[in-house]
């Protein structure tokens, strides 16, 4: 089995700590170097590789300087999918030591790891899925009670991400890039007042952010109770439900 151990960054930015049962230890996004390294020194443990969703620089500033930590290979999407433009082209001038999509035959502490190619926030987004831990690492494609804004992909994509990952079995342990589940709540409570199981979460937000915890890992079967945006019925709906989160 996998341990996952969230590691706060800027502001509400989450960094992730992997740790296997045989030893080996993967960062998934670390966006800061200083409180990873700090985390990891503390407990004797150096990283055996660096995994990326998505090319954005507060899931990627950090690598340059944990790599010089510690060299260990980095693991990401195809940065060829984004943009010319993109910061993909121009910011991220560390190269990946391995490309991963759909079809990648990929294992960390000897358990496979599903990847699922989830474009709508960024083109090469990816999410990384285990099985046999219930564990899913999203990115920015989706958050406790939300979801990534469409900065360079279609409400439409979007919407067939977030399905991908509603297939998932319920007792699925979602770990996503932002706390941001306390604002979403009030979002999701403003639409559907009367969701009793989204009440519920957004109380539990409210007294978990209170104590300064992480409302995060949640189950995908709490999610697909209370999310609008997992729960939308069409891409159309979800396009609708975007805009609305977007401006309130």
């Amino acid at each position: 089995m996998i341990t996952v151990t969230p590691i706060p960054v800027f502001s509400d930015n989450y960094a992730y700590v992997l740790r296997a049962v045989n030893g080996q230890v993967a960062l998934v996004d670390p966006g800061q170097a200083a409180p990873v390294i700090t985390y990891l020194e503390a407990h004797n443990l150096k990283p055996d590789m660096i995994l990326v969703t998505h090319h954005h620089w507060d899931h990627f500033d950090g690598v340059p300087d944990i790599l010089e930590w510690n060299s260990c290979p980095l693991i990401g999407a195809d940065r060829n999918k984004s943009d010319e433009n993109s910061p993909a082209k121009t910011r991220l001038k560390t190269p990946f030591d391995q490309i991963l999509g759909a079809s990648s035959d990929f294992s960390f502490g000897g358990e496979k790891m599903t990847i699922i190619e989830a474009p709508g926030h960024t083109p090469e987004h990816l999410c990384f899925y285990f099985e046999n831990s219930q564990i899913l690492m999203a990115g920015d494609v989706m958050f406790s009670l939300g979801c990534g804004r469409l900065l360079d992909g279609t409400a439409e994509e979007m919407w067939n991400s977030l399905q991908k990952l509603r297939q998932l079995p319920d007792d699925t342990q979602l770990y996503c890039g932002h706390e941001y589940t306390l604002s979403n709540a009030e979002f999701c409570v403003s639409i559907e007042p009367e969701n009793a199981a989204l009440i519920a979460r957004a109380e539990e937000v409210k007294k978990l952010r209170a104590q300064n915890k992480p409302t995060l890992p949640v189950s995908l079967g709490t999610e697909k109770q209370t999310n609008l945006f997992l729960r939308a019925e069409s891409a159309e709906r979800f396009a609708e439900l975007r805009s609305l989160k977007d401006n309130f």
